[in-house]
């Protein structure tokens, strides 16, 4: 059955959900359970291109209080977007385009508010990776304030693999992090962008600030060396839409 988080628990519930038109968000499978039924669902999530996630009987009762027969999916609220059709489109129509890449947020308020200000500073898609964010749920939705709805939404199966991808299109990515002495005041940002923001606890991975074309850092004059990443996300973005309006 369905509850109100938006989220389908139970074996049958599952599978005849897979069947129909949901978007599924993530899938939650018991660890070390027995079932040929829940291992024909993980072929056909599988072959449908969704995370399944393996975790102990006590997390799938976090998600819910349902039976859930060692099976809890989440689903999405939004259809995801492929980010080669969508890079090509806002090509075809923008000269300077923005993309937003998220590297493991894993608030779920921290997503929705990056949403909210990444929607309304003229970000043309979010990038995500399929498995270790947050999940696109409910609490995204009312976060974002409804953006969600307004910005396509791209997940990948690996953020490299995305940098590569726009870096071979002509778009310049720029990853926020405080190990660089270059402020995001000194770089040109009217170009082709796409704007590199890491997890809550580590930043930007140190694999991904290897393969990117700039670092930029925001000033801190406080005692405390870190931002909140939707507020340090909120800076750059309107720092770009600053210099774009000169």
């Amino acid at each position: 059955m369905r509850d109100k988080t938006s989220t389908i628990f139970g074996i049958y519930p599952v599978k005849e959900a897979l069947s129909s038109k949901i978007v599924f968000d993530k899938v939650f499978i018991q660890k070390g359970i027995d079932s040929d039924k829940i291992e024909n669902i993980i072929k056909d999530l599988e072959r449908e291109n969704i995370p399944v996630s393996i975790v102990p009987f006590e997390k799938l009762n976090k998600l819910t209080k349902g039976n859930h027969q060692g099976i809890v999916a989440v689903t999405s609220p939004v259809a995801f977007h492929s980010l080669e059709e969508v890079v090509e489109k806002v090509l075809e129509n923008k000269k300077a385009p923005l993309f937003l890449i998220l590297d493991q947020i894993t608030d779920v308020r921290n997503f929705g508010a990056i949403l909210r200000t990444a929607e309304c500073t003229g970000v043309d898609a979010v990038i995500i990776q399929k498995t270790g964010g947050a999940p696109v749920s409910g609490d995204t939705v009312k976060t974002s304030a409804g953006a969600i709805f307004k910005i396509p939404i791209c997940k990948v199966e690996h953020i490299k693999d995305a940098i590569f991808y726009l870096q071979g299109s002509g778009i310049t990515t720029i990853a926020a992090t405080e190990k660089t002495q270059s402020e995001i005041y000194s770089l040109d940002l009217t170009a082709p962008l796409a704007i590199i923001m890491g997890s809550e606890d580590k930043g930007v991975s140190k694999s991904v600030l290897s393969l990117v074309d700039q670092k930029a850092s925001l000033p801190l004059l406080g005692e405390i060396n870190s931002l909140n990443v939707s507020v340090a996300c909120g800076a750059l973005l309107y720092e770009v839409t600053r210099q774009r309006r000169l």
